[in-house]
């Protein structure tokens, strides 16, 4: 049996040191809460699922006043959205309309965001980030939970806390252990996640590809693409089964341009399987705890938001329950408060997540889109329904702003 460590006591245990934990974190401390974040791994050097940082979150950013430093960090910026439909190229988003500092997305490896983050919290004293410490289990004290175990290196140790987040993913422990309840909305698809080469004349702005029943997207990490490739739930095995040649004729079918690179995928051992989850929990707190980001709403791929979500969550957070943290104990009517807030812009994102992932997703997947969609001609020949597009991908609905003070 591993020791036991000596218990740590902290005011704000997060779970998860992830965009929404890590940004809760920062606003917590430099607001002169004591917070501490909890991070199985050892460092944030690995692939995720989001690297697009949209306008909701660099706004965020600049009411920081980190914005411009922020952007000092290597980045594309994605001022317009497109993609290809059956051969035809379309124009999806426009951002340069959008009422905020920085206009454009922002493509960078969720890495570099989260050490970005990570830097700027520690200039806080309140602040602390244990990385290779994984949660094993929530700690309760007359019907309330009082933090967290974990595992270390060292051995077995428990944080207690007034305030305990679940920011840990959509597989979330916390959430499981909590016993809270699950609402499974459905995905149509999968996502096989692998990298290609990028040429300096690739177009960049070219975002997404739908093609005789395949669906591609492709994130500029500058020197090569993040690809995205989805297929039909549930099929990966099936496919795996196949040379790895078949995956380069179906990623050259769709993007043909790709042609010259696809064999750098040189076996299904460079591909990795990404699995679609849509879903939110009826109730995101119990005495004690509370869930955000995917552990309270794992999003769907579609519009990239699932990131920026989580950020807004986080910052609804630290405004709404910073006061009951300086008071004392945040009540069960404090963590409500923060549902209430969030939860209309999670339900209205994912209704839409939904409507396009069954009307145009899962049509696509199967063949069915021969031609490009009525409503996207639309988008394609308006500059305002472009600019409507572009802000519910870069803003969404009830986009948050930093009120949680700086502590002098």
């Amino acid at each position: 049996m591993s020791a036991l460590l000596p218990d740590v006591n902290t005011r704000c245990a997060i779970a998860g040191g992830g965009p929404a934990g890590m940004v809760l974190g920062l606003l917590l401390a430099r607001a002169g809460i004591r917070v501490t974040v909890l991070e199985k791994h050892a460092d944030f050097l690995r692939d995720f699922r989001g690297d697009t940082v949209h306008p909701s979150t660099l706004e965020v950013m600049h009411e920081l006043g980190l914005l411009e430093a922020f952007l000092k960090r290597p980045h594309q910026e994605l001022r317009e959205l497109r993609g290809e439909i059956a051969g035809q190229g379309v124009r999806l988003a426009d951002f340069s309309r959008l009422p905020t500092q920085a206009r454009f997305i922002v493509l960078m490896p969720q890495w570099d965001f989260l050490d970005f983050i990570a830097a700027e919290a520690h200039r806080y004293p309140l602040f602390e980030l244990r990385l290779e410490s994984e949660v094993v289990g929530i700690l309760r004290e007359g019907g309330r939970v009082t933090g967290l175990e974990i595992k270390t290196a060292q051995g077995a140790q428990r944080v207690r806390s007034d305030l305990t987040i679940g920011a840990d993913g959509r597989g979330s422990l916390v959430r499981q252990q909590a016993g809270l309840r699950v609402q499974d909305l459905g995905a149509p698809m999968d996502v096989l996640w692998m990298k290609l080469p990028r040429r300096t004349t690739d177009d960049a702005q070219t975002a997404g590809y739908v093609q005789r029943g395949r669906v591609l997207v492709l994130l500029d990490r500058g020197d090569y693409w993040q690809c995205a490739f989805v297929i039909p739930k549930g099929q990966f095995e099936s496919l795996a089964q196949e040379p790895i040649t078949a995956l380069h004729r179906w990623l050259e079918s769709v993007a043909p341009f790709l042609r010259d690179r696809t064999a750098e995928i040189a076996s299904w051992q460079d591909v990795r399987l990404l699995t679609v989850r849509v879903d939110r929990l009826e109730k995101w707190y119990q005495p004690g705890l509370l869930c955000i980001g995917d552990a309270a709403h794992a999003m769907s791929p579609v519009g990239g938001v699932g990131i920026n979500l989580a950020i807004q969550d986080a910052v609804a957070a630290a405004n709404l329950l910073l006061p009951a943290l300086r008071r004392g104990v945040p009540t069960e009517r404090d963590l409500a408060r923060v549902q209430r807030r969030r939860e209309l812009p999670t339900r209205l994102t994912q209704a839409v997540q939904l409507r396009i992932q069954n009307g145009f997703i899962a049509p696509g997947l199967a063949g069915g889109v021969s031609r490009v969609p009525w409503l996207v001609k639309l988008i394609d020949s308006s500059p305002s329904l472009r600019g409507v597009v572009a802000r519910a991908i870069g803003l969404g609905a009830r986009p948050e702003h930093v009120s949680a003070p700086l502590q002098n």
